[in-house]
């Protein structure tokens, strides 16, 4: 995996692997994803922005272990079962990566006016040693990282952002402590116009006590 670490922080520590999936079998995952996953409705299909909720400009779907849950920006998802194929890809990522993982946020983009707003992944459920396992299938789109230091007016450094580019197929492993320092968003891009899944691998804590 090619590792990918700003000059600026050292902070921002990323590993890329472009060809985790030949062609033929990310096209078949997909494929497979596409048939089996059941997406978010109602309630757990919004966000909680300023008091309001809003529609998520995605489809999304969690799955996991049994029992297991996460908040995310102000509403609680519960993990639907594992899927054969997601429980493949999870254990394809764990033999890749050495790590555990209980828990998947699924977001399917229909094309690129779909998009991620900027965020960080630092939610209490989530285990602050392990690392976020994000792979993609289907179109290529930008992800670009934002230090928290750097953003809005109010900025107090000057650090350049940091954009890859998620191909299909590929593994990105976003380790600690990027989500401490590092936004990260998946803006609109106007001329995508085919569908993306993007499945994102966690380890939630059962005890968030410990």
């Amino acid at each position: 995996m090619t590792r990918i670490v700003s000059r600026e922080t050292k902070r921002c520590n990323l590993k890329k692997r472009s060809n985790c999936w030949k062609r033929e079998e990310a096209d078949q995952l997909f494929k497979q994803l596409e048939e089996e996953v059941v997406y978010s409705t109602g309630e757990e299909a919004k966000v909680h922005v300023f008091g309001k909720l809003y529609n998520i400009p995605r489809k999304q779907a969690t799955h996991g272990d049994a029992g297991l849950t996460y908040t995310y920006s102000g509403v609680k998802r519960s993990a639907c079962p594992w899927t054969p194929t997601l429980e493949y890809i999870r254990d394809a990522v764990t033999k890749t990566t050495g790590q555990a993982f209980n828990f998947v946020l699924v977001n399917r983009y229909k094309d690129g006016q779909d998009h991620m707003g900027e965020h960080r992944d630092d939610e209490k459920e989530l285990d602050p040693f392990c690392p976020i396992a994000s792979v993609s299938l289907g179109a290529a789109r930008d992800f670009i990282f934002r230090h928290r230091d750097a953003r809005g007016k109010q900025s107090s450094r000057q650090i350049e952002p940091v954009k890859l580019e998620l191909t299909h197929g590929s593994l990105l492993l976003m380790n600690p402590p990027t989500n401490t320092f590092w936004y990260h968003s998946l803006p609109v891009r106007k001329r995508v116009l085919l569908p993306r899944i993007n499945l994102t691998f966690r380890r939630i804590v059962l005890d968030s006590k410990k």
